[in-house]
């Protein structure tokens, strides 16, 4: 018996080794599971940081092979003007060889003709020479003044048909401008619409994937309480397997007492024991098989559970696998829209670039072709006058054209800037808390990687099993999320002080006069220009000052063109930085919804004491208290610089003195966590207290207006009560006689003329009554107008002011006292019941509209009283007499006389 026992009481035991194995194992499969996670956040950082890298090495091979590309445009353009300049430097040397040779000729001809003049001279008389002398300086000067003129119409013809051609150029370039610029821009449309639909499918797709992901975190969260369940539930089992183990070692040593020798008394005795112990062994056999039998059944519920619990693995880990290609979709997304936000840009700069040459032409264009004009108009008809006049007048409406175009992009600027300023958000400056300042600096690549990374229900982790590991997890996400929350606060409030210093209300009032002061100088040279051409019409100094007019349109379209592209740039960074606030708010609400839903807890910060870290005082609440985690962590270094190890064991004691190092940092950052959770609910628990005293206030107007119902209803019951008295003795004197039907059918009459007239009061009452709250509300009503009256009179002083003398524009901003708005509520919350005796107008409607409920009730307790009293009077018409009715007739005005007596009092002195 003995040996079938102890076999019996070792097999639990040995249960207990196996499960304590299984036990560890499964806790060195968590270590892996961590070690691995760690491992794997490690490579996705190292993947982000090889992802920036790479996105930059891009942008650097980008910006070369631009380079490049300028560099080699640059050389073409040289080469065809050095072309161009040696086409036209052999031209000129083939005119200058021409004429070299037509003058040798005629130099020749006149040798030869003053010649045959000297032999006519020695041979004829001198009159007849000096005749044809004078006969050829005739024809030769008009030959000259032949060739001369026919000289100039040639390069006048020359002129204008290279004008023509000019023009043609500038024409064909310009309309191609236009369609290269309509073409830009639909293809800027087309990626705009492009970028839009993919943020939009991305949003969706995030959108999507984190419901999946909080579905997922919930399954899980529901699956870890199952498992936290049957992990008691197994505890408690292996709390009665060991009490039974208990009772059967007892049991075998009862047996081993009762078989032992010593206690065998020979002869009668013996049978007399045997026969009495025969009902305890049948009684312990029974208990020891039904112990058996529970043994028997928590081995299986243990085996369910490991199941379970593999079950549940498997899970976790499918549900890892199906969270994956979702993450590479959306980083395949994050790809492709930075992809088309760089072609975008590269699109827009050469629409810049282009249309920066589009101008340097125009300028070219506008300012040779007018001085070569000049040159060659000095000797001119008048026809050619009038021509060169029309086009230096064209000239003159398209620069006023060109002035009415900057004009209106001026205003456009002061009207988007007054609007940015109107809709301008309030400062948010940087608040230093628990956590202090964040001191990574963050782009928005990293920062919106980070933010989708953290925007995860916080007790929920994926990997982690364990509720202490789960809460550590939440906490560390929580800090990170603050942290972000903070980094973007700081930027924001940055990119707000940028912001308003750009759009200043004196910068801009400043710039609005000097823009006006040049429109006024241009207008007044256009003046004087058109003037000078209709009296003179040849004049140099307007074209001087026509390039300057150009030169400085010019500037001032770069400088529009610089301060759009610094404004949509800021307005961008902005656009981010509310995304990002939105979406760290959403994330704030989220937990904060979270932890409203989740049971309360009660946070109990342990000091520490100096020399002792948090994971030895857990280790030792946990009962190992034979480890001591620094002179561990001695050990580990030890180990890991000893050379005769294997390379795999030191890399795995190194691991493993990293992995108690960060656990180290990980639980102060909880503990700085844990105090910073401690202080909020210090806060929310002083804001419940605030919450709890209005409510009190509430409840004792609430109180003080059912006080008023009560002590109404009273007096309706004190005076039905007196009623009933006097009819009780009435009818105990018993005089007089009955009435007749006609002396009861004149009462009834007159029963219904009273109760006619005092509805007919009670009504004319009600309406006075209404009519003096609608005549206070019309007051009240007009007042408040008449204060937005001032106040709009006020501002538009205050505009004046801004518009007259822009340098005291925060001087008179202040509204006046009457201006302030009036709270129904009053400024004295604790002001509670209402008082009868009001100080002025606003305490007066103050307390009219505390007592909403008040009023309606005066006139319905009259009523009330009176049908009470002609229900009596018709109840008791028959016994009485006629001296008993005008008695209660009489009482009946009396309380009808008292009742609205004291309405009216009440309503005087409201009133008053």
């Amino acid at each position: 018996m003995s040996k079938k026992g102890r076999s019996k009481g070792e097999k639990p035991e040995a249960l207990i080794v196996a499960l304590q194995a299984a036990n560890e194992e499964l806790r060195t499969k968590l270590t892996d599971i961590q070690i691995e996670l760690h491992q794997e956040k490690s490579k996705v950082a190292k993947l982000e940081r090889e992802k920036t890298q790479e996105t930059k090495r891009i942008r650097e091979v980008e910006q070369r092979k631009q380079t490049v590309q300028i560099t080699e445009l640059k050389a073409k353009l040289h080469e065809e003007k050095m072309k161009e300049l040696q086409a036209v430097r052999e031209n000129l040397i083939k005119q200058h060889e021409q004429e070299m040779t037509r003058m040798v000729k005629v130099r020749d001809s006149e040798i030869q003709r003053l010649k045959s003049a000297l032999c006519a001279l020695r041979d004829g008389s001198s009159d007849k020479v000096r005749t044809a002398l004078t006969i050829e300086a005739r024809e030769e000067a008009r030959k000259q003044f032949d060739s001369e003129r026919l000289k100039l119409l040639q390069e006048i013809t020359e002129l204008k048909s290279a004008k023509k051609q000019v023009d043609e150029a500038l024409n064909n370039m310009i309309q191609a401008d236009k369609i290269k610029a309509g073409d830009l821009r639909s293809e800027h449309q087309s990626h705009q619409e492009a970028i839009s639909k993919i943020k939009w499918e991305s949003e969706r797709d995030i959108r999507r994937l984190m419901d999946e992901i909080k579905a997922k975190d919930r399954i899980i969260f529901s699956l870890e309480k199952e498992l936290e369940t049957q992990t008691g539930y197994v505890q408690k089992l292996q709390l009665q397997k060991e009490a039974l183990d208990e009772q059967l070692f007892l049991v075998k040593e009862a047996e081993c007492n009762m078989s032992s020798p010593k206690r065998e008394i020979p002869g009668r005795a013996g049978d007399g024991s045997e026969h009495c112990s025969s009902p305890d062994l049948r009684r312990n056999q029974k208990r020891i098989a039904e112990l058996n039998a529970t043994i028997r059944k928590l081995e299986d519920r243990n085996t369910l559970l490991v199941d379970e619990r593999n079950e549940l693995l498997k899970r976790v880990r499918e549900a890892e696998k199906q969270c994956k290609p979702l993450l590479e979709k959306n980083k395949c997304l994050t790809k492709r829209n930075d992809e088309l936000m760089q072609s975008l840009q590269r699109m827009e700069d050469k629409l810049k670039a282009v249309t920066k040459e589009n101008i340097e032409m125009r300028e070219k264009m506008t300012s040779h072709p007018p001085l070569k004009k000049l040159k060659s108009l000095n000797d001119l008809d008048q026809a050619n006058e009038e021509q060169e006049t029309e086009f230096l007048k064209l000239q003159v409406i398209e620069q006023q054209n060109i002035i009415d175009e900057l004009t209106r992009d001026r205003e456009k600027l002061i009207r988007r800037r007054k609007h940015k300023r109107s809709s301008k958000p309030i400062k948010r400056h940087v608040v230093d808390t628990v956590f202090g300042y964040d001191d990574d600096s963050m782009d928005s690549e990293t920062s919106s990687m980070a933010s989708y990374r953290t925007d995860r229900t916080p007790a929920t982790p994926d990997d982690d099993l364990d509720e202490s590991l789960a809460a550590e997890e939440s906490e560390l996400r929580f800090r990170q999320l603050t942290k972000e929350y903070q980094a973007l606060q700081r930027a924001y409030a940055l990119l707000q002080e940028q912001t308003g210093g750009i759009i200043d209300a004196e910068r801009e009032a400043k710039a609005q006069e000097q823009l006006q002061a040049e429109v006024q100088r241009y207008k007044a040279k256009i003046e004087d220009l058109e003037k000078t051409l209709a009296q003179k019409g040849q004049d140099s100094h307007w074209v001087e000052d026509k390039q300057l007019f150009i030169k400085r349109n010019q500037e001032l379209l770069d400088k529009i063109e610089k301060l759009e592209a610094e404004n949509h740039r800021l307005q961008q960074e902005l656009q981010d930085a509310r995304d990002q606030n939105e979406l760290l708010e959403f994330r704030n609400l989220e937990l904060e919804e979270r932890e409203r839903r989740s049971p309360p807890f009660n946070l109990q910060i342990h000091p520490f004491s100096d020399g002792v870290s948090a994971l030895q005082i857990y280790c030792m609440k946990e009962g190992v208290k034979d480890v001591s985690i620094p002179d561990l962590i001695k050990q580990l270094d030890i180990l890991g610089d000893n050379g005769n190890l294997r390379n795999e064991e030191q890399v795995a004691i190194i691991q493993a003195s990293t992995v108690l190092s960060l656990a180290e940092k990980w639980i102060q950052q909880i503990e700085g966590a844990e105090a910073a959770l401690h202080q909020k609910m210090m806060e929310l628990e002083s804001d419940m207290e605030q919450f709890c005293k209005i409510k009190g206030y509430l409840e004792e107007e609430l109180d003080y207006r059912k006080q008023a119902l009560d002590q109404a209803y009273m007096r309706i019951q004190e005076l039905e009560a007196t009623l009933y008295n006097a009819l009780q003795q009435e009818t105990v004197i018993k005089f007089g006689e009955l009435l007749t039907e006609k002396q009861q059918e004149e009462l009834r009459t007159a029963v219904e003329k009273l109760r006619r007239q005092m509805l007919r009061k009670s009504r004319e009452y009600d309406c006075q009554i209404l009519q003096e709250r609608m005549e206070l509300l019309q007051q009240a009503h007009q007042r408040i107008r008449d204060l937005e009256d001032k106040t709009d009179i006020q501002k538009r002083q205050i505009k004046d002011l801004e518009e007259k003398r822009p340098a005291s524009v925060g001087r008179s901003s202040e509204p006046p006292e009457q201006s302030l708005p009036w709270h129904p509520l009053g400024t004295d919350q604790a002001s509670f019941p209402p008082r009868w005796a009001a100080a002025n107008t606003a305490t007066h409607l103050l307390e009219v509209q505390r007592l909403p409920c008040f009023f309606p009730v005066l006139p319905h307790i009259s009523t009330c009283v009176f049908f009470i009293y002609i229900y009596i009077y018709m109840c008791v018409c028959v016994c009485v007499n006629i001296h008993t009715y005008i008695y209660i007739f009489f009482c009946c005005c009396c309380s009808q006389i008292f009742w609205c007596v004291f309405q009216k009092r009440i309503v005087n002195d409201l009133a008053e």
